[in-house]
């Protein structure tokens, strides 16, 4: 277990650097998107075929449950680097760092359990700490409320992937969903150009530093650390996943005001909402194991 959540560690240290990523790369978020999901399939689907041909595959409605998922996985990224690109990283991750509070709620409807409600409590100090960055960074508005629809979709593929995992091999599902989202995202151009674009047309065209990002972003933050991702959920709740990953904000913040300097710095209403709700976060394990604790001890009395 000590080994799983340092792995997971790393790969929350791994998207903390997605935000910036998706800054350094040139071309508009949902062509970011497109690009991010056609290479990641590609490459899982030749690996898939070279190495891992003989895994068994999911089966029909498998299949089409997974490519689903993947339109969510699509919309939560979407959602995520064009708040990034409205505001700046630093605002996107602490959106996104709500994804503690969706889960705490979307988990218990899917895996059918009852909610704790020490984790709505700790879902409440989260608003709380949503409402002091609101009121602190008024200009910023948007590109919080995008952060937090990221991470309201981000929570609820996570759940689902949760369920997945239990029953499918990681790259199979991280490459139907890549390839989900890919077409996803596909069908969702021609409404993108007619009402968001820039003069109603795609920028697709690539330099070699767009390219070489999107390879990173794609191969490093995508194929790697999402297949890990899933293939640790064989092991660890879906809860104390997102917990970890809502660590995100603070390796993103912080790499972000290393890498951009003067155009991340935030006001002091914005680093108070930001540590409150990391304090909330935190907390959890703390308040798991005393409530675990005190579940024990009345078992035993009864």
């Amino acid at each position: 277990m000590l080994r799983d959540y340092i792995h997971l560690h790393f790969l929350v240290l791994i998207w903390g650097f997605t935000a910036i990523l998706g800054l350094l790369i040139t071309i508009p978020a949902v062509e970011v998107v497109f690009y991010r999901t056609l290479i990641a399939a590609i490459t899982i689907g030749v690996w898939i075929f070279i190495i891992k041909k003989r895994t068994s595959q999911p089966n029909y409605k498998s299949i089409i449950k997974i490519l689903l998922t993947g339109l969510i996985i699509a919309g939560h990224w979407i959602l995520f680097f064009w708040s990034a690109k409205v505001s700046n990283a630093s605002v996107c991750l602490a959106g996104l760092s709500t994804t503690t509070l969706w889960t705490s709620f979307i988990e218990p409807m899917i895996f059918k359990r009852k909610i704790k409600f020490y984790e709505v409590l700790l879902g409440l100090v989260i608003i709380s700490g949503l409402y002091v960055i609101f009121r602190f960074e008024f200009n910023h508005q948007l590109g919080l409320i995008m952060g937090i629809g990221s991470a309201l979709l981000a929570a609820l593929f996570s759940v689902i992937n949760g369920k997945f995992a239990k029953k499918h091999d990681p790259y199979h599902i991280t490459f139907y969903e890549m390839l989900g989202a890919c077409i996803g995202t596909a069908l969702f151009l021609p409404f993108y150009m007619s009402y968001f674009s820039e003069n109603g047309q795609l920028q697709l065209g690539l330099d070699w530093n767009d390219f070489s990002y999107l390879l990173i972003l794609s191969l490093v933050c995508t194929v790697y650390a999402f297949s890990a991702s899933v293939e640790l959920l064989k092991r660890i709740t879906v809860f104390m996943s997102n917990l970890t990953i809502n660590l995100e904000p603070v390796y993103g913040i912080i790499l972000a005001l290393l890498f951009f300097g003067e155009k991340e710095k935030m006001g002091s209403g914005f680093y108070l909402g930001t540590s409150i709700i990391v304090i909330a976060i935190l907390s959890y394990p703390l308040l798991n194991r005393v409530f675990r604790k005190k579940r024990s001890e009345v078992s035993a009395i009864k």
